[in-house]
């Protein structure tokens, strides 16, 4: 999956949240300085390029939404940072996660009872 820029990102985030869209109203959830009409629709149109947005057509103007889910963006993310920075080896975070005290003793012990019992169904 295609990673995206901190906008594009911002921009899913609505779509996730609020679902279907006009840039119109896409426009409206922006505070002042609101960005331009024209900026925000490119970066849909490129979001739509890309596969994360689809849209359906009223008369001459598209309305938006999201082709992707939150969590099918958060776990393809994770498999791109696990794959870039640890060779693919889910051992290795883990094993990164207990080097640098982020993972408890006992919040490992309850990873692996997670992994066990998701073995046995």
């Amino acid at each position: 999956m295609k990673r995206l820029t901190a906008k594009e990102e911002e921009i899913m985030g609505y779509f996730w949240e609020k679902g279907p869209l006009f840039v119109k109203q896409l426009l409206e959830y922006y505070g002042e300085p609101k960005p331009h009409f024209n900026t925000l629709s490119t970066i849909v149109r490129g979001l739509e390029d890309k596969g994360f947005l689809s849209h359906n057509t009223f008369g001459n103007t598209y309305q938006y939404y999201a082709a992707v889910t939150e969590e099918e963006y958060s776990n393809g993310t994770l498999k791109n940072v696990i794959a870039k920075y640890f060779n693919n080896s889910y051992l290795g975070v883990v094993s990164s996660l207990i080097k640098e005290e982020e993972i408890s003793v006992d919040e490992l012990r309850q990873l692996l009872d997670e992994v066990e019992q998701a073995h046995k169904k």
